[in-house]
């Protein structure tokens, strides 16, 4: 078990505390070792990625062989699989071959809605497992199970490996830009130091023209090495910055734009007017797999340790589904899970020769407005926590400026209790120049091709 996932419970009241408190305790716990901080895993995972970028097809071929068929072994401790496994007639002990996983059923996020209970390998007690949401950036909210003193840990080693490609060193400074509240309040302050990690947070729901003075000073003040943004808000600040004519009085090293699609030419205008490298990658929250791009090629090459990866058929538009088979979390493994998230695939191994995608299609940014002007990406108001727990799907609607409804689907799990912390929720993200009202829906508006809709708006943003 690591420090880290011991005190996850205790993080909310981390945030919410006074700057001087929240100084005290970080510096305190940033100065422990990390071998105590992550736990044993972490060096494990830290000497993995380093290790595979120099492994030759023969070295992957057998590590994935073995990790999937561990996953597969866990899982089959659970009841869903266990059944789901009898029904296809496949033997988790005598998998010996990566041809062999096209046996297997695929998972969507609906059974996860459904059967998450049933989904967890029961070797595992409650006291191991560490339970998370998705805020739903498809608009559907699932909850899972990572495996304490592995899955996070994982994690930590893998972000850092992957973003030492672009120079970043454990411990540099790091601004963030990536739905973090400093402020309920619309005229409320713009950031705080989180010691922890030695990263100034700045909001992403405050960067209006007539703040932006107040975000250069901050940064001017911190002077960070790498800025770690959701790509929406990196190019709102570049753009902002552009038009007043300001300039940072500082170089940095790296832009960390992670979680949202990034086109080539927003790439480009990033680095061409910050002076840095763009690193971009794709995860989620499930930890099933992980693509980031090379320290040359721009392709994003999905990580051959920390997950398997399949693709689906192509669709009309020749895009891809990304499916994930999960290594290493064993409380609760995903077995070729339908991620929802559909990819254009490179025709060559790229830099590292692993499997590898031109790019992760998606919507484009999509933004609410308050009444005050300031423009909220909806990847901010994605809700890791567990207020979405019980819903199939949720949806906002808005027709003028300030004022938004949220319709919501509810599953078979929902209790009528968890309206009110929806409502704070939202509240705390959104801020006081918003009113909005919840309604239940019998089902979310859809497209015409029958997709879901995040966000059906009628304003010109």
């Amino acid at each position: 078990m690591s420090l880290e996932d011991t005190l996850y419970p205790l993080l909310k009241l981390y945030e919410a505390a006074p700057q001087p408190v929240k100084s005290l305790a970080g510096s305190a716990y940033r100065a422990i070792p990390a071998s105590w901080r992550y736990g044993a895993a972490y060096a494990r995972f830290q000497n993995e990625a380093r290790a595979v970028e120099k492994w030759d097809a023969e070295q992957i071929r057998r590590y994935q062989v073995a990790a999937l068929r561990d996953s597969l072994i866990a899982a089959s401790k659970a009841p869903f699989y266990a059944e789901r496994f009898a029904q296809h007639r496949v033997n988790p002990a005598k998998f010996e071959s990566l041809e062999q996983l096209a046996d297997y059923p695929l998972l969507t996020k609906q059974d996860l809605l459904l059967h998450r209970e049933q989904m967890v390998n029961p070797e595992y007690d409650s006291k191991q497992r560490l339970y998370i949401t998705t805020g739903g950036s498809s608009g559907v909210p699932v909850g899972f199970y990572l495996q304490k003193g592995v899955s996070r840990p994982k994690e930590q080693a893998y972000l850092e490996a992957q973003w030492s490609r672009r120079g970043y060193r454990v411990g540099d400074r790091v601004a963030v830009i990536r739905g973090g509240v400093t402020s309920s309040k619309a005229r409320g302050g713009i950031s705080y130091y989180d010691a922890t990690r030695n990263w100034l947070i700045l909001s992403s729901y405050h960067l209006t023209p007539e703040r932006l003075p107040e975000y250069v000073a901050a940064l001017n003040r911190f002077r960070p090495q790498h800025l770690h943004a959701y790509p929406s808000a990196a190019l709102l600040l570049a753009r902002g910055l552009e038009q007043a004519g300001l300039r940072l009085d500082f170089p940095v090293t790296s832009l960390l734009c992670g979680s949202e699609k990034l086109t080539s030419e927003s790439q480009q205008h990033l680095e061409q007017f910050f002076g840095a490298r763009v690193f971009h990658w794709y995860g989620h929250s499930e930890r099933v797999v992980l693509a980031a791009q090379g320290r040359i090629s721009n392709h994003l090459h999905f990580w051959p340790s920390y997950g398997f990866v399949e693709f689906g058929e192509a669709n009309a538009e020749g895009h891809r589904e990304i499916i994930g088979t999960s290594f290493h979390n064993h409380v609760m493994p995903l077995i070729r899970y339908r991620t929802g998230d559909y990819c254009r695939t490179a025709s060559d191994g790229g830099e590292f020769n692993w499997p590898s995608v031109e790019a992760v299609v998606g919507r484009d940014y999509e933004f609410l407005i308050s009444a005050s002007g300031r423009r909220i990406s909806l990847t901010a108001i994605n809700m890791h926590d567990d207020i979405f727990e019980g819903l199939l799907a949720v949806q906002f609607y808005q027709e003028r400026p300030g004022e938004l409804e949220c319709r919501y689907q509810t599953g078979p799990r929902w209790q009528n209790s968890r309206i009110e912390p929806i409502r704070a929720g939202l509240l705390r993200k959104l801020g006081d120049d918003f009113t909005f009202t919840l309604r239940e829906v019998t089902e979310v508006e859809k497209s015409s091709a029958g997709k879901h809709k995040w966000l059906i708006t009628r304003l010109k943003v």
